[in-house]
């Protein structure tokens, strides 16, 4: 048997599967409870230049993350089988965007704490998009 995962592989199924995890879960749960979701968001930018958008974003953002986590676990299969890492690159892509798409809205809101603490999670986007290359 092949000797364990190289430190590269590794590091490409473990940001992959953070990324899955993360957008498939916050995007299902937009999908499951849009209705809550769309109230909280709506209070949350109720005084930003984007509160007359919330209807129009909401399914756009959703639509973003469900995407991101599906790519990003499909990469993580494609990576395991041996086929390469073109899911997985625009698994990683996809969830930059997503997340940049929030960071964007919580600085409009003047969140910056909340904006703060999607940094991290940028950083690991970051680094699986210059993994998945």
């Amino acid at each position: 048997m092949q000797h364990l995962l190289t430190s590269i592989t590794s590091l490409q199924l473990l940001s992959l599967a953070l990324l899955a995890i993360l957008f498939l879960q916050s995007g299902l749960d937009k999908v499951f409870n849009y209705k809550g979701n769309k109230e909280w968001l709506t209070g949350h930018f109720a005084k930003s230049p984007l509160k007359n958008t919330v209807g129009l974003l909401m399914p756009v953002i959703t639509i973003l993350e469900v995407a991101a986590g599906i790519f990003a676990a499909i990469g993580l299969v494609q990576i395991i089988i041996g086929g390469g890492t073109q899911m997985g690159l625009i698994g990683a892509q996809l969830s930059a965007l997503s997340i940049l798409s929030l960071f964007f809205g919580q600085r409009l809101a003047q969140d910056y704490a909340g904006a703060g603490n999607l940094v991290p999670y940028f950083l690991v986007c970051m680094a699986a998009i210059y993994l998945m290359g």
